[in-house]
């Protein structure tokens, strides 16, 4: 499987939905401090699973959603997709028919927690699972 897209929304300083194509085997991520390039690796390892806020930089799992700032209001929502090409039919499981696989977790203030994958929602350790 090859990771072709990350989509990330309210996630850290992700306020607006943004997507990420990620072409060919290496990618390096450059920018200014501040710019939010550790926010994309974060991103990764949550939607991956990672349930220590600690590992995120933070000190509770709702620091990933973003919290405002001087020009805009905190949003109640996070959710991070990852989309990946499985055209070989690499994925394990279940998934492996699929030639597209987009796993994707969901955060809201209230503390109401989802993972999806092709929409259909799914646990924790379906996600471990496919990969």
């Amino acid at each position: 499987m090859k990771l072709t897209q990350i989509k990330l929304s309210g996630f850290k300083s992700f306020v607006d939905p943004t997507t990420i194509n990620v072409h060919g085997a290496l990618v390096g991520v450059v920018g200014p401090n501040g710019c939010g390039k550790s926010n994309i690796i974060d991103a990764v390892r949550w939607v991956l699973g990672e349930s220590r806020a600690s590992a995120l930089r933070g000190d509770s799992m709702q620091d990933v959603i973003f919290n405002g700032s001087s020009m805009r209001k905190p949003i109640g929502r996070a959710s991070v997709e990852l989309i990946f090409d499985n055209s070989l039919g690499r994925a394990a499981g279940q998934w492996s028919q699929y030639a597209e696989i987009a796993v994707k977790r969901v955060l809201t203030r209230e503390g109401d927690s989802s993972y999806l994958i092709n929409n259909t929602q799914v646990r924790r350790r379906d996600i471990h699972d496919i990969f």
